[in-house]
C-alpha cells in the first residue's frame, strides 16, 4: 500500500528506496566517502524521520517538493558539501549539536578529551570546580563537561564571532547556559576580564585547538578542506604553533594541581609533551585513541611552583 506523502504537497514522484539507490549511485559517482551513509542522513534530515522509519516504509511516496529538497542536499553533499553543514547537526557525547559554516564540526575522536579530563579528575568531578575550555568551537566540550561535572561552572573562549553564536544555542538548548560564559578571545586572554566565577584559576584546562599543518592541506577531504573554517584546522606549516602559547597560558591560568587536557594531532605528541616539563608541570600522559593514535595529551600543574 502507498502511503501518503507526508507534506500534503504535490503529487508523489517515486518510492523512497528508488530515490535513496538513486542518491548513493550520484554521491558515489563523486567519490564522496560513506555515500549510503550520506545519502540516509540527508533523507532522514528531508523528511524528518528516523533511520528506522526509512527501513520500515520503503514504499514510501515522496511528493514533489520532497523529492526537489533531497535531490537539492544530494547535489549540494556530491559537490563537496558536509553532511553536517546540510542536516544542521553532528552528535557528540549522546548530544546533539548545531553545527553551520564557519564552526568546525565535532569530530567522534574528541570525546577522548572528555574521558581524559574525567579520569583525571578522579574523586574531584563532583566537587565544585572552575573550568576553562579553549577553542570551544560548537561547545561541544564545554557542554558535555557540563553534563558530567554538575558542579563546575566554565568558561568557553573563541576568536570566531560565529562559532560563539552556535555554542550559545547549544548550551541553551542543552540547558548549561547558565553554568558557561562565553567569551570571544584569543586562548585565555580574556578571562581575567569574564565576571564573578568565570574567572581564573581553574581547576581543569581542556582544549581541541588547530592542530593541521598547512602542508597538509591538500590530503584533507575536500569536505574538510574547502568548507570547514581554516582559523580552526590550521596551526602552522606542522601544525604545531598553537601549543606554546596554550600550555603557556594554562600555566599562568591553573591553579596548583590543576589538569590541563588537549587534543593533538599526528606526530604531534612528543613536541607538546616536551613544552609540558618540569618544574611547571607534572605526570604528562599521552592517550591513543580507538586505532592506536596519540590523539590527546594531558598533564597536572605542579604544586608550590610559580609560573
Amino acid at each position: 500500500m502507498k502511503l501518503a506523502a507526508s507534506s500534503g504537497v504535490g503529487r508523489a514522484t517515486g518510492e523512497l528506496r528508488a530515490a535513496l539507490s538513486k542518491a548513493v549511485a550520484r554521491l558515489e559517482e563523486c567519490g564522496v566517502p560513506s555515500a549510503p551513509l550520506a545519502a540516509e542522513l540527508l533523507l532522514m534530515h528531508v523528511l524528518r524521520r528516523d533511520r528506522a522509519w526509512l527501513y520500515a516504509h520503503p514504499e514510501y511516496e515522496l511528493s514533489l517538493d520532497e523529492t526537489a529538497a533531497y535531490a537539492e542536499v544530494v547535489e549540494r553533499r556530491s559537490q563537496g558539501a558536509p553532511t553536517q553543514y546540510l542536516t544542521g547537526r553532528q552528535e557528540f557525547w549522546g548530544l546533539e549539536f548545531e553545527v553551520g559554516p564557519g564552526v568546525l564540526i565535532p569530530r567522534p575522536e574528541t570525546e577522548h578529551v572528555i574521558e581524559v579530563a574525567l579520569e583525571r579528575l578522579g574523586p574531584r568531578r563532583s566537587q565544585t570546580l572552575r573550568v576553562a575550555d579553549v577553542g570551544t568551537g560548537s561547545g561541544c566540550i564545554a557542554i558535555a563537561l557540563a553534563h558530567e561535572l554538575p558542579q563546575a561552572q566554565i568558561v568557553a573562549t573563541d576568536i570566531s564571532p560565529a562559532a560563539l553564536d552556535y555554542a550559545q544555542r547549544n548550551a541553551r538548548r542543552h540547558l548549561v547556559l547558565d553554568r558557561i560564559q562565553f567569551c570571544e578571545a584569543n586562548l585565555l586572554t580574556a578571562h581575567s576580564d569574564a565576571p564573578g566565577w568565570a574567572k581564573g584559576p581553574f581547576d581543569l584546562i581542556v582544549s581541541n585547538p588547530p592542530y593541521v599543518g598547512r602542508s597538509d592541506a591538500p590530503g584533507l577531504p575536500r569536505e574538510v578542506r574547502e568548507h570547514e573554517p581554516a582559523e580552526a584546522l590550521f596551526a602552522g606549516d606542522r601544525g604545531l604553533d598553537f601549543y606554546p602559547g596554550l600550555i603557556d597560558e594554562a600555566a599562568r591560568a591553573l591553579s596548583p594541581d590543576g589538569i590541563f587536557v588537549t587534543e593533538i594531532g599526528y606526530n604531534g605528541a612528543e613536541y607538546v609533551r616536551s613544552l609540558l616539563a618540569a618544574p611547571l608541570w607534572s605526570d604528562p600522559c599521552v592517550t591513543r585513541d580507538l586505532i592506536g593514535i596519540e590523539r590527546v595529551i594531558s598533564a597536572r600543574r605542579a604544586v608550590n611552583q610559580a609560573s
